[in-house]
């Protein structure tokens, strides 16, 4: 995973990653957004329709390894799970390839859950961070909202709590280009539970524990594993494909991809390591699979590969320090 060649790219990343470690406060070996989370495995199964959009592996192998990570918003590892913070909600998904050259190849999806973004850029994002935890929050943030409705829609969007992780629904909110055959159709990942969608009221939710989402899960897998859909919308022609916080009408075609099916939780020992070195990766760098003119893209990747640097080089008796009042593969 390279870092971008772009010096206001990384300039902007590196200010992201500051700002949101400044706001969370020092956790060494967490990262400084969705902080919280944990690690599982499964199998990814295709569809015979992804298969004749595209080309990349795992789409056109019979199945495919990959290791899941769910987790909630905000770098503070040990946020309540009933906290209204904590969402949006994300999964991301990596898709364990062949090894070529004896090295290992992947590629991943990350969403979340709302389909809605903050920004249009990572400029713009840093702009409203550095707004919302500077000393004048309170004049800066309606003025930078009264100039990007865009980003106050975002916030005022409901973001319930759900029942599980296995019943949210998560979008990816960049444009990402399938291949085959000459061909390209542009795409946007939608994740959908099998389960169906189920919250949890407000009232309901004062009863609920700290931890509830995260005790939730291996419960959950004791009667088996739990499955998603992974869709995508397409967009047809005129549609905005440079700007996440533009949703493309409900009425464009959405197709069927294939089965992510979630096994197995890790344990503290493995998710504890694993945790630490996995950095997911926003551009999908797989032939049969392209980024768009989507310019958060690169900010994105730089932003988890800069804080991911940092996540491996803390010492692993920092990390063990940090926030035990939850148990490490809820945390990490």
């Amino acid at each position: 995973m390279p870092l971008s060649t772009d010096a206001q790219v990384i300039e902007t990343s590196t200010g992201l990653v500051e700002t949101l470690r400044g706001a969370a406060g020092p956790h060494p070996g967490f990262r400084p957004a969705h902080a919280k989370g944990h690690l599982l495995t499964g199998t990814f199964t295709p569809t015979a329709e992804a298969a004749s959009l595209t080309s990349a592996q795992h789409f056109t192998t019979p199945s495919t390894p990959i290791t899941v990570r769910f987790s909630s918003s905000t770098g503070l590892p040990a946020i309540p799970d009933t906290d209204p913070n904590a969402n949006p909600r994300g999964i991301a998904i990596r898709f364990h390839l062949p090894a070529v050259n004896g090295r290992r190849k992947h590629t991943d999806i990350i969403a979340h859950s709302t389909k809605y973004f903050p920004t249009r850029t990572g400029a713009e994002f840093l702009e409203f961070l550095q707004a919302a935890t500077g000393p004048n929050a309170a004049e800066a943030v309606p003025e930078f909202l009264g100039r990007h409705p865009e980003t106050l829609r975002f916030l005022q969007d409901p973001k319930p709590s759900p029942v599980s992780f296995a019943t949210q629904h998560y979008f990816g909110v960049n444009a990402f280009k399938f291949v085959k055959e000459g061909t390209t159709t542009l795409l946007r990942y939608r994740v959908v539970p099998v389960a169906g969608e189920q919250y949890v009221s407000d009232e309901e939710l004062k009863t609920k524990s700290a931890t509830y989402l995260f005790d939730e899960t291996p419960q959950r897998l004791e009667s088996g594993p739990f499955e998603f859909k992974l869709l995508a919308q397409i967009a047809e022609e005129g549609d905005v494909t440079d700007n996440a916080t533009e949703l493309w009408p409900e009425e464009r075609k959405v197709v069927e991809l294939g089965v992510i099916k979630v096994e197995r939780i890790l344990s503290d020992e493995e998710s504890l390591k694993e945790q630490k070195q996995i950095i997911f990766d926003p551009i999908p760098r797989v032939e049969g699979v392209d980024v768009s003119d989507d310019p958060l893209l690169d900010v994105r990747a730089s932003v988890y590969l800069i804080s991911g640097k940092q996540r491996r080089e803390a010492k692993d008796d920092e990390a063990a320090d940090v926030e035990q009042t939850v148990e490490v593969k809820s945390v990490t």
